[in-house]
This record gives C-alpha cells, sequence and structure tokens, in this order.
C-alpha cells in the first residue's frame, strides 16, 4: 500500500500529542491544586473505597476511559489514512488479439490519376476491419512510412484523409512527395514493397500480416530489388500480399503482379471491383488473429475499503464502550 499524501496522518497525529498533553496536564493541575475540604465530605470514604466492588468498578471505568482514548486515537488514524488515498498498485500485461495490415501506396506519377480512388478503398477497408493493427507506407524513388502499426482507427482515417487531400495540391509540396523522391528512377516497385514488408514488428512472434499493395506495376528506373524478389522476401517472412491494380487489363504487366501476389498466398483484385473490398477483408481475416503483449503497466488505484471498515468499526467500538462506561 502506498499513500497518495502522508500529511493526513502526519496532521491527525500531531492533534492526539496536543490533546493528550493537554489532557494530561489538566489532569496534573487538578490533581495538584486540589485543596483538603474543597470536595463534599464523606465519613469514612476511604473505608468505601477499599471495598472490593468499588475497587472492581474503578479498574473497570478506568480501563474503559483508556479503551475510549486509544479507540478514538485509533479511528483518527485510520481516518486519516483515508484522507491520504491509499493506493494499491497492480501489475498488468495488456494483451490484444489482432492481426496485422500494411498499406502500401504507389505515389509515383502514373498512379496520380488513381491515388484517390485507392485511398478511398483503403478508407473502405479500414470501416471492415475492427480491431486490426494498420500502418501505411508510400513509395516513390524511395519508401516512406506515414504511419506504423496502430489500432487507434481514428488516426489511421485522419492520415488517410490527410494522404487523399495531398494529391489536390496546387503550388505547396504534397505530402507524398516528401521524402519519396530521395534517389534516381521513379516507381520502384521492388523497393516498395521490401520495404513494407520491413514494416512489421514482432518478427518473433507467430502473427498474421498482410501487405495491401496499390500500384499500377509501371517501373521507371533501376531498382534494388525486382517485384519478383521483394515477393519472394515477403513470402520467406510470412507475409501475403493483396495488390489493386488500377489498369483493368491482362497484359504482361498486370499477369507480372499477379504472379507476385500469388507467390505470397495472397491474391490481386482490380481497384474498381464491385467486390474487391469484401473479398479482401474475408482474405484477412481468414488467417487466426493471434495475441499481441503490449509493454508491462503498473496500474495504481484507489483502495480506501480497508481503511473505511476499520474506522467504522472503532467507531462503533467507541459508542458501545463509551455507553457501557456510562459517559
Amino acid at each position: 500500500m502506498a499513500l497518495t499524501s502522508i500529511w493526513p496522518i502526519v496532521a491527525v497525529a500531531a492533534l492526539l500529542v496536543v490533546a493528550i498533553g493537554a489532557g494530561l496536564a489538566r489532569g496534573l493541575r487538578r490533581r495538584d491544586g486540589a485543596r483538603p475540604g474543597a470536595g463534599g465530605l464523606v465519613a469514612r470514604a476511604e473505608r468505601l473505597r477499599d471495598l472490593p466492588a468499588v475497587r472492581r468498578a474503578a479498574r473497570r471505568r478506568a480501563a474503559g476511559l483508556a479503551a475510549i482514548v486509544a479507540l478514538a486515537a485509533a479511528a483518527a488514524l485510520a481516518g486519516g489514512v483515508v484522507v491520504g488515498r491509499p493506493m494499491a498498485s497492480q501489475t498488468i500485461v495488456p494483451e490484444s488479439t489482432s492481426r496485422d495490415i500494411m498499406l502500401c501506396l504507389d505515389v509515383s506519377g502514373s498512379m496520380t490519376e488513381v491515388d484517390k480512388e485507392v485511398l478511398d478503398v483503403f478508407l473502405e477497408l479500414v470501416d471492415g476491419f475492427e480491431g486490426e493493427r494498420i500502418g501505411l507506407t508510400i513509395f516513390n524513388a524511395s519508401p516512406v512510412q506515414v504511419f506504423p502499426l496502430t489500432d487507434d482507427y481514428a488516426f489511421v482515417r485522419e492520415h488517410l484523409r490527410s494522404m487523399r487531400e495531398s494529391f489536390e495540391y496546387g503550388e505547396v509540396t504534397p505530402e507524398h512527395w516528401q521524402g519519396t523522391l530521395d534517389g534516381p528512377g521513379a516507381s520502384l516497385i521492388g523497393d516498395g514493397l521490401a520495404a513494407c514488408a520491413l514494416r512489421f514488428d514482432h518478427a518473433d512472434e507467430e502473427r498474421s500480416r498482410s501487405i495491401i499493395l496499390a500500384t499500377d506495376n509501371e517501373v521507371a528506373g533501376a531498382s534494388v530489388l525486382t517485384l519478383q524478389e521483394a515477393a519472394a522476401y515477403s513470402a520467406s517472412v510470412g507475409v501475403r500480399v493483396f495488390a489493386l491494380n488500377p489498369i483493368q487489363d491482362d497484359g504482361a504487366v498486370a499477369q507480372e503482379l499477379v504472379a507476385a501476389a500469388d507467390a505470397t498466398g495472397g491474391e490481386a483484385y482490380g481497384l474498381r471491383g464491385t467486390t474487391t473490398v469484401g473479398d479482401i477483408i474475408d482474405r484477412v481475416q481468414e488467417q487466426e488473429a493471434t495475441a499481441l503483449r503490449g509493454e508491462i503497466e503498473v496500474v495504481w488505484t484507489d483502495e480506501p475499503t480497508v481503511w473505511i471498515v476499520v474506522a467504522l468499526v472503532l467507531a462503533l467500538l467507541l459508542v458501545v464502550i463509551g455507553w457501557r462506561v456510562r459517559l
């Protein structure tokens, strides 16, 4: 147990010391100042005081008065403890059951016309998930993590909407250009996908991990990794890729994206497919959600109950003994 403040107990203890000291001093003054004949005269009073019954009654009264003083002091101290707010600590390990989903967005020039549609789809996907951890990474010549995996959906929606508004730019440098133009080339799909796969935390734990990759797969420049190599790496670390392709055709570029998603155990979808959002949600949720432990937390809570009960019991005993002593 810990107290929020110890000063109420100190104040009560000081008052008790002052009260007891004042009582003793008054008693001593009365005894020292007593004069012979000051009280009423009772013949043979010493014989009366020597009677066994009188002695027992005097002892009982003295014991009762001492008990009253002790109980009053203890009750006051218990009340001081209650006022000082006793706290109890509890160590907890927060645990949540969820899946991990990384939104991976190609923000290259060839995607500018459709990225707002993609972000609308992302927002629909967020509405369809519940409790899953979601992150966002964008890429062009270089990848940038917009926000890490989180289950704060208000935060996720806020940043997705902010990213969507950045595509309606005028003269101001848009958000999706910041950090994504470092290096030669553009739309480096393989590097972007690999960067998204590297954004998953708790690598030593078995978890459901998915990437929702939105790209037209139109590479412009030499990337460190090809799309096939990035897909192979994703599969090796247990990450499934679900691709969103805005180009609705069966050409070689689209088929390469399909093959990359299939290689990870995922699937490719048309951006404007009527069942795309529902299908992706179903595929993600078909994997079992796993528990994720958070950081150990020490939680402090008010625990005045015991001391309130102690104070009430002491007060009740005080009343009973006072009634018995006939105060």
